[in-house]
């Protein structure tokens, strides 16, 4: 009898530690779907034996179920809200920041952060951590270089203090790319930083079933400082914060209380 959806579900979470059932299925399911039949497979058992056996399909399958999509100070209103009301009080409360930034894709994110904290303090002060589940994505931020279309959204100041071309591509100064520090982590699995006074989790938490982003935001509640803020994605507003012992001090900002 070939395998259903779940029984797939359960094999890979055996496999790789990635527990898809923690996602909403019907998002995940087609997005799966539509790989095996581009691989040319017709059955879940039977591509399952091809990711056990092929190492770099299966690198390939994890990097295609993770959702990569990211550019610099995405949303840019809420960065000016950052920058504007969140930084100044939390540099006045604890001065030098632990900042996180997780699920960050392929980079564009914690190197914003680098940017905007480099407003505030010098950057050899700064250290930003920055983690993702995906090992391609983590390389490509390591590496630094962007299409233009990733900087968009940066004001245009940074982009000529930050940045070089070469090749047609966006080459981020080497001094951002050494204030950050990149770790592969899966959200779901692994343990968090502690002590953090500044997570950015944005626009992946909305792939998660509610069953599962309950569970994260109480683990990114005790990964916070106490009065430390949680700064989410445009379309990722928690509704009743407070049973997480979470405030809304801004749109898209809460504050451990």
């Amino acid at each position: 009898m070939s395998w259903s959806y779940e029984d797939f579900t359960k094999a890979i979470y055996k496999l790789t530690n990635i527990d898809l059932s923690c996602y909403k299925e019907r998002q995940m399911k087609r997005r799966i779907d539509s790989l095996i039949n581009r691989k040319n497979y017709s059955q879940y058992d039977e591509f399952y034996s091809a990711l056990v056996a092929d190492q770099d399909l299966l690198e390939s399958f994890v990097n295609y179920i993770t959702i990569n999509v990211s550019e610099f100070f995405r949303n840019p209103s809420q960065w000016e809200v950052l920058k504007r009301d969140i930084l100044p009080i939390l540099i006045d409360r604890y001065g030098k920041l632990k900042v996180w930034s997780a699920a960050c894709s392929t980079g564009e994110e914690p190197y914003s952060m680098v940017m905007l904290l480099h407003e505030f303090f010098p950057l050899e002060d700064i250290t930003v951590i920055a983690s993702d589940i995906d090992k391609e994505a983590l390389d490509k931020a390591k590496e630094g270089l962007y299409i233009e279309k990733s900087l968009q959204s940066l004001p245009k100041e940074y982009v000529k203090k930050y940045f070089t071309i070469k090749d047609g591509l966006y080459k981020i100064d080497d001094r951002v790319k050494q204030r950050v520090i990149f770790k592969r982590h899966n959200l779901l699995m692994d343990p968090y930083p502690t002590n953090c006074h500044l997570i950015i989790c944005r626009n992946v938490l909305s792939y998660f079933t509610e069953e599962a982003k309950s569970k994260l935001y109480f683990k990114f509640r005790d990964a916070l400082e106490e009065d430390g803020i949680l700064f989410v994605g445009s379309t990722e507003q928690i509704i009743f914060p407070q049973r997480y012992n979470l405030k809304s001090v801004r749109t898209f900002f809460y504050k451990k209380i």
